[in-house]
């Protein structure tokens, strides 16, 4: 089976050259059959990403979950599908039926579309590599916000209609500190193609992890807030709000939210892995793979190492919801602008003061620490050490500015000069029945 998988992208691509031209089999052919893979994959990975969730909360909390259907439950995914897909669809009478029905695939094309341009690996696990691949990134993931809007408004409910502007400024809030904490990587990677980022690591040999920790902690904590996923899921909570922005929704279409939030999970995990991670980057298997002319295999190692780097970060995912509660809505707010913002701009200024001073120490006479700029800001073993320095000065250094910014947030609680606050000073007068007095007997009636 490893060898059919090995030898298939060669014998698919040597009988597709007998019937089509070598431009349509490299620009049209074999992106639609990657896309095919991606979105077959994807919706995979959404069904069972249900059932792993409730294995992993059973195991930390000391039970069993899933088990009746099939052998350890493993066919609990297709029995809620074939669930889902037979409920009834209801819809509110006075909803707007068009953008009620539309809604909920903007989310999911959204959030799938973004894959096109991620490199899961090198050379044909690659869909296409855009040289703006960053920016298409935030640009196009940033429309699934609106899906969730017009879900809430087109249901004509208020609890639906809360959600929907719940989640809109929870979106606003986060994507702002998410777009601004990947700079610091652009810096060391000089490109915006995705691919580009993976290869100036490749290059280089070092993960952006070690150059950039402050960086990569405000993504992957944007990103969760991105998809509303806990402590951040304020847009669906359901103690206060229902079920949130799809409260209205039943059946396949309610499916379709969760579909987009955890394909936008891979998105998130899978942008970390790109630009912080090294991507399908993994120390010797070029040299044990490639170098010793075995492509195929050398492609679909960098697949599998790509796949359990975003893995890891998945199974945060997990962990995160069964182990902190739900932040309140003050909290999620002061935490993106009081703190993931102030970060992400500190981080900023402080990776350019790093990326000077290297550029300024490299002298071909002295200290060489600069060894290519052909594939990112290439660094020798002295540069790479004056950056992770800087890495980690940034950690305390960050920290130490955020709380001087933030020490006197409890000044500001609102709830405490509520209390403190006298509207009317009323004037005190006697009382309309006087009190009796200490010798006074007060009898009691008992039936």
């Amino acid at each position: 089976m490893l060898f059919a998988l090995l030898a298939a992208p060669s014998f698919i691509d040597s009988l597709l050259l007998k019937f089509f031209s070598e431009p349509t089999v490299n620009y049209v052919i074999w992106p639609f059959i990657q896309i095919g893979l991606v979105v077959v994959i994807t919706t995979g990975w959404v069904a069972y990403a249900t059932y792993l969730e409730r294995k992993i909360s059973a195991f930390m909390q000391a039970r069993l979950g899933p088990m009746r259907v099939g052998p350890w439950g493993l066919l609990q995914p297709i029995a809620d599908g074939l669930k889902l897909l037979t409920k009834e669809d209801f819809i509110p009478e006075n909803a707007d039926r068009w953008i009620f029905f539309v809604a909920p695939y903007i989310a999911v094309v959204a959030a799938f579309i973004v894959l096109a341009v991620v490199p899961f690996g090198p050379d044909w696990a690659v869909i296409t590599d855009v040289n703006i691949g960053v920016l298409f990134v935030l640009a196009v993931s940033s429309v699934g916000v609106l899906a969730l809007i017009l879900a809430g408004w087109s249901s004509n409910s208020k609890y639906a209609l809360l959600g929907a502007l719940r989640s809109s400024a929870q979106m606003v809030s986060y994507e702002v500190s998410m777009g601004l904490a990947i700079i610091g990587a652009l810096m060391f990677a000089r490109t915006l193609s995705l691919s580009g980022v993976v290869g100036a690591q490749a290059s280089n040999s070092i993960w952006f992890l070690l150059y950039q920790p402050v960086g990569f902690m405000i993504f992957l904590v944007s990103g969760i807030a991105e998809n509303n996923r806990a402590p951040f899921d304020l847009p669906e909570a359901e103690s206060e709000l229902v079920a949130g922005f799809h409260t209205e929704y039943s059946g396949f279409r309610w499916s379709l939210f969760f579909m987009a939030e955890y394909t936008a999970m891979v998105v998130v995990t899978a942008v970390a892995t790109t630009l912080y991670l090294g991507g399908w980057y993994f120390p010797f298997v070029y040299r044990l793979t490639e170098a010793k002319g075995y492509h195929n295999v050398y492609v679909v190692i960098s697949l599998l190492v790509f796949l359990a780097k975003a893995g890891l970060l998945l199974y945060l995912y997990f962990w995160l919801r069964w182990t902190l509660p739900r932040f309140r809505y003050d909290q999620l707010m002061d935490l993106g602008w009081k703190w993931m913002l102030p970060a992400a701009l500190i981080n900023i200024v402080i990776t350019a003061i790093g990326v000077t001073v290297i550029q300024g120490l490299d002298n071909p006479s002295g200290m060489h620490t600069i060894k290519s700029l052909s594939a990112g800001l290439g660094l020798t073993a002295s540069g790479k050490v004056i950056a992770i320095a800087f890495g980690i000065i940034n950690l305390f250094l960050t920290a130490g500015v955020l709380s001087l910014i933030n020490w006197r947030s409890r000044d500001f609680n609102l709830k405490k000069q509520r209390r403190q606050i006298r509207l009317v000073d009323l004037p005190k007068g006697k009382p309309a029945v006087m009190p009796a007095s200490p010798g006074d007997v007060v009898s009691e009636a008992r039936p």
